[in-house]
């Protein structure tokens, strides 16, 4: 997997336990157009501590341009920014 760290717009929701389900991202690279990816599928989720900040990070799979791809988003708790970090 290639690191990105890209921030991205998310659209995510919360259970009422206050679990954070990520749904589809919207991102954009260099000059390309903006493209939407729909998660399918959160493998994992765990929580880290990167440079001093809580980080939930979430491994999922999505089907990206008729393949299966394996990426990696973090939401960062303390700024409510998320990343794409590897795809």
């Amino acid at each position: 997997m290639k690191v990105l760290a890209l921030p991205v717009e998310m659209v995510s929701y919360t259970d009422k336990q206050g679990s954070i389900k990520p749904v589809r991202f919207r991102m954009q690279v260099d000059d390309e157009p903006m493209q939407v990816i729909k998660i399918d599928k959160v493998i994992v989720k765990e929580t880290e501590k990167f440079a001093g900040n809580i980080m939930i990070v979430y491994k999922c799979q999505s089907l990206i341009d008729n393949v299966i791809k394996l990426f990696e988003i973090k939401y960062e708790v303390n700024t409510q920014k998320w990343i794409l970090f590897k795809i």
